[in-house]
């Protein structure tokens, strides 16, 4: 399994898709969604989980940015 976290402004279609993956007990390593900010607002907040959070500490983790 690759340890990637997903980043997105697709709210409704990505919820849903982790509630599915919570239904069947599969592990995923987080899904970021970026609510709708100037560019440079949202690097800064990844800037922040990246630098304090690991792979293994976003799994199965949603963060709203």
């Amino acid at each position: 399994m690759q340890k990637k976290t997903l980043v997105t402004h697709n709210r409704a279609d990505f919820g849903k898709l982790v509630q599915e993956y919570f239904n069947l007990n599969q592990t995923h390593y987080g899904v970021i969604i970026a609510v709708r900010h100037p560019p440079q607002e949202i690097a800064r907040r990844l800037l922040k989980i990246v630098n304090h959070l690991t792979a293994d500490e976003m799994r199965n983790q949603v963060r709203y940015i």
